[in-house]
């Protein structure tokens, strides 16, 4: 904690799992919009051109679905690629035919597609559909070896609590994440989270004790995931996000105070660390029993601000004409809270 900012005093406006999943990640509890990897792929461009920009790696079907990673009205190519933890992260990794007579098909492909394309060319489904056959080829080029935990020291395995044959823990989902920011992708999310698996830390109608297992399960990968880039001089180059779409409210139905705490989108906590944020701060207050924000309230349009000024851009600088007016991440509100930046 002391290398993070705590803010405690997030809130959203919507007290349902997939609206609030939904704002979290595009600033909308209802309407589909572009999600934060989207906006920062259009705003700020690729560090690797055969490797996406934006990987999402979610085991399981998260609340809204893909739509917590889409693209919407930006160009398909920003859309988030997902990855699922495995022996098997991705389809079709292996080729169909080998490298030379691979490359000799896509570049006889390309020229029809683009003499298509030049008749058609305010067509934003047919140019991102074009550009998916190169982000294809770039990753059964790259993503074998970008993906490859064996590759990694036994020590740092241990560091992360990693078997050496581990693929789906959330070690194992955060080594592949600091591989892949090495490698040039710009925003990677793990959603520890699934609307369809009961084993998540959606514990509203259980024992709240069952956070410990999940609190256990986390905290040494994203402690050694920090430790991991303060070693690597990668930590202040990267902005690490933890958050949630909502918390849970300060009393149980149950008069006992064990069970069935209901969705509180009225306060809960986040926290940022990394590049611009500052280290050991805590932000934001709420009453005692943590039932209502007191000092510094953060809404979701707030929190993206501070994300996208982190990373060098201006929230209201970055729009996309759609529908007849222009659009951005968030919307007309947010501000940048500078009491956490460094």
């Amino acid at each position: 904690m002391h290398a993070v900012t705590l803010i405690r005093s997030m809130h959203c406006d919507h007290r349902d799992h997939g609206e609030a999943t939904l704002q979290l990640h595009t600033g909308s509890t209802g309407v589909a919009m572009p999600s934060l990897g989207a906006w920062l792929s259009y705003g700020l461009g690729y560090f690797n051109d055969n490797l996406p920009f934006h990987v999402v790696i979610s085991e399981h079907r998260p609340y809204s679905g893909p739509r917590i990673w889409d693209s919407s009205f930006l160009p398909g190519v920003h859309r988030g690629v997902r990855i699922i933890p495995g022996d098997k992260p991705l389809p079709n990794l292996e080729p169909a035919s080998p490298k030379p007579p691979q490359e000799l098909e896509l570049g006889l492909l390309d020229s029809p597609n683009q003499r298509h394309l030049n008749r058609r060319s305010d067509n934003a489904n047919l140019r991102s559909r074009i550009a998916s056959f190169q982000t294809a080829k770039g990753l059964q080029d790259l993503a074998p070896d970008v993906l490859d935990l064996t590759r990694e020291s036994k020590a740092t395995l241990e560091m992360y609590g990693c078997g050496e044959d581990e693929r789906e823990s959330y070690a194992a989902q955060c080594i592949t994440a600091r591989r892949l920011v090495e490698n040039g992708v710009r925003f990677v999310e793990i959603v520890d989270a699934a609307a369809a698996c009961r084993d998540n830390w959606d514990a509203a109608h259980r024992d709240v004790g069952t956070h410990a297992k999940y609190a256990k399960r986390v905290d040494q990968p994203v402690a050694a995931l920090i430790g991991d880039l303060k070693q690597r001089g990668l930590f202040d180059d990267v902005l690490l996000l933890f958050c949630t779409e909502f918390g849970r409210s300060p009393w149980a139905r149950d008069r006992k105070g064990t069970k069935s705490r209901t969705h509180h989108p009225w306060a809960f906590s986040g926290c940022l660390a990394g590049g611009g944020i500052k280290r050991g701060t805590v932000f934001g207050k709420t009453d005692d029993i943590g039932n209502r924000i007191e000092e510094d309230a953060v809404h979701i349009h707030v929190f993206h601000a501070a994300i996208m000024h982190v990373l060098g851009l201006d929230h209201e600088r970055p729009t996309f004409r759609h529908a007849g007016r222009d659009f951005r991440l968030t919307d007309v509100y947010g501000r940048v809270v500078n009491q956490i930046l460094s």
